[in-house]
């Protein structure tokens, strides 16, 4: 029997990991260290993603892949053996503490110094990303707890360690330096990459995100030792029913369609042309009310725009209030859906407002009447929730508009992504997004082309690959994809969802067949290159130009005239 090459056992291996979650979610509960727990991290480290690095020696402990594990889950993880995953009518009211990690907006309650629940409203794909994050620690947990022990004899820099946090304290000075090298015996790793992760997580523990690095470590390996021995209950991890209610049923995404539409009606926008933008929530309110809000408060606004918004960012600019006057107004999310949306009346727009680099035709933008709605990203499947229930016809408020069919003109996607053929930075138009683990492809004629950047970034277009999650990447499987017939140029999470719904919208008469559509996505890392992987940190400025020349290119599209004339 010919053996299976690395991409074949990755897919594998992705297909497995999603398989068991699957039961997880039918089944409603598993113990980490049970058979599913065990089946859930030999998956994942047959997979062996590349955000969480070395995961898959066991002699070390991967630092890269915890600090973005420990930003993406609420503070005191470490010390849980109790997790539960819920509806948001569970908790919504109760005396609970909330806690939203600092890069996820994931809302979480403190049950208990060892129990947390997580309200999960953004469907599969979240609970696909908390599995492999608790995958990824309970992996960890046994790689410390294995450093522990020498023999029966627990080791002497676990002693200190111990010794250290049961203290509850702080070290500085040749103590810190001290407690350091005791903990990176312990991690397998050098004095310098355990300082690196120590003074990274401290400026968040600062903020009150995390527990700190000797903390988090000594409650892990605690934790699993205690497990191992018997002397306490396993982690555990259950799904309520009410949860498992819902799941696939837009509930949340539904709500959230309805008070989007409900708050066009109450500003008489809804009969408008409307132009959706899923997009982060500053680049397109920067770009068109920027140059008005700096000139406001007597700011020399720069010619170029990128630099204007830099400014915009180094003095601090309250652009939102200056916008509120020219047709802009910010629809926050009540539904759980964690999607908020920004409503841009382009009718009220002044030229004033505009910088000069962009070209647009102002009388159309002008005469055009167009209302902007611009959506705060989705997270995975998601996407299609959200832009199911927006595109169909909604009853919003029966007693003063009916049903209600929004005129949608275009549809622009634009997202971060992990690039294959280039660096941070670069720019990748998708011809086709490719689901990944599933049969599903989905192909469209987006309106958006290199020469629309004019040579002001590099520019990849071709297939984009939708992937399961954040931490389910592979590089074998991604470099298979790059370099077979399929010529992908990068990967994300959302845009195949959102062809799913745009595809469904038009079969169902919703939005017409050749309605534009626009995918552009700039490059926040390149899984395929090592130390370039997301975990490796954000992009920080590096990230201003690629997103603002998508936002000016789309802008641009719509109000260049052609596209409003048809």
């Amino acid at each position: 029997m010919k053996e299976l090459s690395k991409p074949q056992k990755a897919r594998a291996a992705i297909a497995g990991f999603k398989t068991l979650a699957d039961s997880v979610i039918l089944r409603g509960m598993y113990w980490a260290s049970g058979a599913t727990g065990r089946k859930l991290e030999n998956t994942l480290l047959q997979l062996n993603p590349e955000i969480y690095g070395s995961m898959e020696d066991p002699r070390i402990v991967e630092l890269k892949g915890l600090e973005y594990v420990i930003d993406r889950l609420p503070r005191g993880i470490e010390l849980c053996n109790r997790l539960v995953l819920t509806a948001l009518e569970d908790l919504d009211g109760t005396s609970f503490a909330e806690i939203i990690p600092p890069k996820r907006r994931r809302l979480s309650y403190r049950v208990s110094e060892t129990e947390i629940c997580f309200v999960i409203t953004r469907g599969k794909t979240e609970i696909y990303d908390l599995l492999t994050h608790l995958t990824f620690l309970n992996i960890e947990a046994r790689n410390i707890a294995a450093k522990n022990l020498t023999g029966d004899e627990l080791t002497r820099e676990w002693k200190e360690l111990c010794r250290l946090v049961e203290a509850n304290q702080d070290p500085s000075g040749e103590d810190l330096d001290q407690a350091l090298w005791n903990l990176s015996i312990i991690l397998g790793r050098t004095y310098r990459e355990t300082q690196q992760t120590y003074e990274y997580l401290e400026k968040n523990r600062a903020r009150g995100h995390n527990n700190g690095l000797f903390r988090i470590i000594h409650a892990l390996g605690k934790r699993f030792s205690a497990e191992r021995d018997g002397s306490e209950d396993g982690l555990s991890v259950s799904i309520t029913p009410s949860l498992q209610e819902i799941l696939g049923h837009h509930r949340y995404a539904a709500q959230w369609a309805e008070s989007v539409v409900k708050a066009l009606v109450e500003r008489d926008l809804h009969g408008r042309p409307i132009h959706i933008i899923s997009a982060n929530l500053h680049s397109f309110k920067n770009t068109l009310f920027g140059k008005g809000a700096l000139a406001k408060k007597r700011i020399t606004v720069p010619k170029d725009l990128f630099q204007m918004v830099h400014l915009i960012r180094d003095k601090d600019v309250d652009v939102g209030t200056y916008a509120v006057q020219y047709g802009y107004f910010e629809h926050k999310d009540t539904s759980g859906s964690n999607i908020d949306v920004q409503i841009i009346d382009t009718k009220q727009i002044e030229k004033a407002c505009l910088h000069p680099d962009l070209e647009v035709d102002f009388a159309f933008l002008n005469q055009s009447e167009a209302v902007l709605l611009v959506i705060d990203y989705a997270f995975g499947a998601q996407a299609y929730e959200i832009m199911d229930e927006l595109l169909c016809p909604t009853n919003p408020d029966e007693s003063v508009a009916g049903i209600v069919s929004l005129d949608i003109r275009s549809i622009s996607i634009m997202g971060k992504a992990g690039t294959l053929p280039g660096k941070k930075g670069d720019i990748m138009l998708a011809t086709a997004h490719v689901m990944e683990g599933t049969p599903h492809n989905y192909i469209f004629d987006n309106d958006l082309t290199p020469a629309d950047f004019c040579g002001k970034s590099t520019v990849f277009c071709g297939p984009m690959v939708t992937v399961l999650g954040t931490s389910l990447q592979n590089r074998d499987v991604l470099q298979k994809f790059h370099e077979s017939d399929w010529r992908a140029v990068g990967l994300e999470m959302e845009g195949g969802h959102y062809q799913r719904a745009i595809n469904a919208a038009i079969i169902q008469g919703h939005i017409p067949k050749d309605m534009k559509i626009r995918y552009a996505y700039y490059a926040s890392d390149n899984p395929l290159i090592s130390g370039e992987t997301l975990a490796s940190g954000p992009m920080g400025a590096e990230g201003v130009v690629p997103t603002y020349l998508i936002t000016k290119v789309i802008i641009e599209k719509i109000f260049g005239g052609d596209e409003g004339r048809e």
